[in-house]
This record gives structure tokens, sequence and C-alpha cells, in this order.
């Protein structure tokens, strides 16, 4: 997570992120998350009320059997129950929903990883799926506490973990997602010492997937399954 706050618009052929907050990361910071997608890098002041204000463009999303919406929002008892926070998304990137519709299709019997948990909303479908035990894990103390408040509040177990993907593998597990970024599911399979058997990678356009199934192909993971949709992919790889 690169700052309290962020949020994502499309911009022709280019997809521009801006994060807020008081204290935000260095542009070396940025750059060495983001790798060479980044093409320029601009600070600006904006309102006071940002921290608030983007909450009401929130919407449920249905996705994979599952319908996600923020606690705010009425719904039906079986929805899933995600506070967002500032800093995270209830299922509404496109990324997010290609990796539940991936996560759905699958046998959910055995324990699933979930690596880079944001708000915990792959490792909590995960549970009402069926896979146990589930765990989840992020470098963000922010992130770990959400994903350990989501799964209370939607009545789920799962065990929350802090690691840093850059340096250490996952906690493993013979099922794994990991919606991350390309920068650093590179890093994970250069690092990676026992490959799961089936992992749901995304975070990718769609022309960063190639590069990214070659290094977890060195690991014997083969592309098995694909979802594509507003420039961006996710895919399933196994063994």
């Amino acid at each position: 997570m690169l700052a309290p706050g962020a949020e994502e618009v499309e911009l022709d052929d280019l997809v521009e992120f801006a994060v807020y907050g008081d204290r935000l990361p260095t542009d070396e910071a940025v750059r060495a998350l983001a790798g060479d997608v980044v093409l320029d890098l601009v600070r600006s002041a904006v309102d006071s009320d940002w921290a608030s204000a983007w909450q009401s463009h929130l919407t449920p999303v249905t996705v994979g059997g599952f319908t996600i919406r923020p606690p705010w929002i009425d719904g039906s008892l079986d929805d899933l129950v995600i506070d967002p926070g500032p800093s995270f998304g209830a299922a509404s990137h496109p990324t997010t929903r290609m990796c539940l519709e991936l996560l759905r299709e699958l046998d959910p019997g055995g324990a699933l990883a979930d690596w880079g948990s944001g708000s915990g909303v792959l490792a909590i479908a995960a549970a009402r799926l069926g896979f146990a035990p589930v765990l989840a894990c992020d470098h963000e103390e922010v992130a770990i506490a959400a994903t350990g408040a989501a799964a209370s509040a939607n009545g789920v177990n799962v065990a929350v973990s802090r690691c840093d993907l850059r340096r250490v593998p996952g906690p493993w597990a013979p099922t794994v997602t990991a919606n991350l970024v390309r920068p650093l599911l590179l890093e994970v399979a250069g690092l990676l010492e026992r490959p799961p058997e089936r992992l749901i990678a995304s975070g990718l356009t769609v022309d960063e997937v190639d590069e990214v199934a070659v290094a977890f192909a060195r690991h014997g993971l083969r592309p098995a399954s694909r979802r594509d949709g507003d420039g961006w992919s996710a895919i399933l790889l196994s063994r």
C-alpha cells in the first residue's frame, strides 16, 4: 500500500494512480514498487475532506456468485461486507473481480494463502467457498488489521500474518491468490522455494501476463485459465 488513500483513473492508453495522505512515500519508493511502468510523478495539494468524500462513489459489486458491499450500504446477510477504509477497494477493481471469477472455478478443498491481502476480499471469499485453513499475509499493518476485522465481521476464520514478499516467500498452501503488481510478482517468483499447486496471479495489464507466466513456469506452473477486462488480466497457473 502506498498511502492512506488511492484512486485509479484511466486516461486513454495510460492509467493514472492518485494517492492521498499527509505522509506520502518518496518518489524513489514509488518507483521501486512500480518499476518502469511509472512515466511521471506529480505532487499537489487536495481538499481536506478527501478521506471521506470517496465513500460516496462505492457501490455493491456482484461477481463470482458473491455480492461485495461496504458496511454503510444495506444488503443481504449473505453478502461479503468489506470496509475498504481509505486505501482498499471492495472488489471494485477489475483485477479483484477476475481473481474472484477464477477462484470460483476451483475445487475449494484444502488450504489457501492470499499473498497481499489488502482488505481481505479474496481471503474471505475463499473461506466462504470452503477453503480451509485460509492464510492471509500483507506487509502493511493497516491491511493486516483490515483483513482480520473483515474476517470477523463476515464470520469466517482467516489466519493473518505480516510478510514482506520482496524478501521472503509468503505462507505456503496448495492454492495461492496473489493480486499484486508485475514487479512484485516477478520478485515473488524469484524467491519462490516451494511452489503451490495452483496460483491465481493478477494486478497485471494484458501485456504483462506473458512475462509473469514465464517467471512462474520455472517452478512448473503453467497457464490453465485467464480473464481479461478493461485492459487488466488475471491468470490461473497450475502444476
